[in-house]
């Protein structure tokens, strides 16, 4: 079933997906095969210090967008922001459905979908959704 909204929430280890509509709403919930997300920066060592965007994590939740029209993507880091520039870089046509993005700490299920509802009902009565 395809929904009318979708909330992604992100990090560098895992995903959820939770695709909405007035009355029902379906979650995925994608893990990172990564083995060690955390990098720390020693003295002396070339480099950022940073481990590289999870390619095949964000390819998961683009997969898991099933045609929805409109988007909002939300996290407590860095991952929302590399998630939109592989959006547009790889998928602009989902990119163009991003109508949000917000910085939002660790949610429960319930919180996430109450979070996203509020957002989309900002969102149609200003009429700002894609479509």
């Amino acid at each position: 079933m395809t929904h009318a909204h979708a909330v992604i929430w992100l990090d560098h280890r895992s995903a959820r997906v939770v695709s909405f509509s007035l009355e029902a709403s379906d979650t995925v919930e994608i893990e990172s095969a990564r083995d060690d997300q955390r990098l720390h920066r020693k003295s002396g060592i070339p480099g950022s210090g940073h481990a590289e965007d999870d390619r095949h994590l964000f390819e998961q939740v683009v997969a898991a967008l099933d045609d929805v029209p409109a988007i909002l993507i939300a996290g407590p880091g860095t991952a929302k922001k590399a998630f939109v520039q592989h959006l547009e870089a790889k998928h602009p046509d989902i990119a163009r459905r991003v109508v949000g993005v917000e910085t939002l700490d660790h949610p429960t299920h319930g919180e996430l979908l109450a979070f996203g509802r509020t957002f989309f009902k900002r969102v149609d009565r200003l009429g700002l959704a894609p479509g």
